[in-house]
């Protein structure tokens, strides 16, 4: 069976990956990630009861927002606040399912320095993927060595994917990472197998098509805009059914387009390995990918996890180069599963 660590892992696309240039969005730190976050949060507490989500302050003072029960709003509130509040957030009727999109005009920040679920936090027997703003503050990760991404912030805020209230003492632990006050710090969580854990999870169509060319060493200084969609699943049963659900609403009804900067030719060439039709896992459910691995998360093709179709805008020379297919047959049957 899988490890909490690898079902939480695989819901994010989660990739250990290096990409040579750090230092090109030094100058983004001013963008205040953490600072945008805590005034979303603000709305939200002024929301909690029609967002049907539960504050807690713990015995540190930390804040807790148990987004379990929420809605679709909810987990609109809680995308965003993954993002730092640099992306746009919305669900649309779409055909057969809703549609999830997204939009930034800050992908690197909003997407690989927030968004990204790249901290494993563990405590005792409490495990959860972290994500938000507060990675910014930490700055542990390899990752901001390659982006050169980090901040100082007085409040911290991050997003927790788990059905289980964070322990105070973990939080204490989380708040000095990040270098502030337990008392400055508001986490946020939500299980997978829920509206909003499910939806936030559905709205990193982008974070996953950055990830895949970070893999692939494209130059992420070149990105400028990026937009993106994926089918909203319907809720599933328990965590592994969402987590293979969520999954595929990527793989397999993901689209992103991305504008860049630069030549043709580089896009033309990395073009065909973006989707995720390039790896030679695509076609099956990933539920079904997994246990053809004896649910060994970490021996599927790294390269899978990605969007259906990517979409490169060039601003310089006005050409726009698709790659990838939807595959509606595939989503029916993983969300005909859940």
């Amino acid at each position: 069976m899988l490890s909490r660590q690898q079902c939480y892992a695989m819901s994010h696309f989660f990739l250990s990956t290096r990409f040579p240039g750090p230092g090109a969005f030094m100058a983004a730190t001013s963008i205040g990630l953490n600072r945008r976050a805590v005034a979303l949060c603000d709305k939200i507490s002024a929301r909690a009861d029609t967002l049907q989500v539960e504050r807690h302050v713990l015995p540190s003072g930390t804040i807790a927002f148990d987004f379990s029960r929420g809605g679709l709003s909810a987990g609109q509130m809680l995308a965003r606040v993954c993002a730092a509040d640099l992306a746009e957030v919305s669900v649309r009727e779409g055909h057969p399912w809703p549609q999830v999109h997204v939009t930034t005009k800050h992908p690197i920040a909003a997407c690989m320095a927030s968004q990204y679920a790249g901290w494993e936090i563990k405590e005792g027997k409490y495990f959860a993927m972290g994500s938000g703003p507060m990675r910014a503050a930490v700055g542990s990760e390899p990752l901001f060595e390659d982006i050169g991404f980090v901040e100082r912030a007085d409040h911290c805020v991050g997003v927790l994917e788990t059905a289980e209230l964070p322990p105070d003492n973990l939080c204490r632990k989380i708040a000095t990472k990040c270098g502030v006050a337990p008392a400055r710090l508001t986490l946020l969580f939500a299980p997978t197998h829920s509206v909003a854990g499910s939806l936030q999870v559905v709205a990193r169509s982008i974070e996953t098509s950055l990830h895949k060319l970070h893999e692939l060493g494209f130059d992420l200084a070149r990105i400028k805009n990026g937009n993106g969609s994926a089918p909203l699943p319907p809720v599933a049963d328990d965590t592994l059914a969402a987590i293979g659900q969520t999954n595929d609403s990527i793989l397999y009804g993901g689209e992103v387009t991305l504008q860049v900067h630069g030549d043709d030719d580089s896009l033309q060439a990395i073009g065909p390995q973006l989707p995720s039709s390039a790896s030679s896992e695509y076609g099956r459910p990933f539920a079904d990918i997994l246990r053809s691995y004896n649910n060994d998360f970490y021996q599927v093709d790294p390269l899978l996890f990605s969007a259906a179709v990517i979409t490169l805008e060039n601003l310089d020379s006005g050409r726009s180069f698709r790659f990838g297919q939807l595959n509606h047959e595939v989503l029916t049957r993983s969300f005909a599963n859940g």
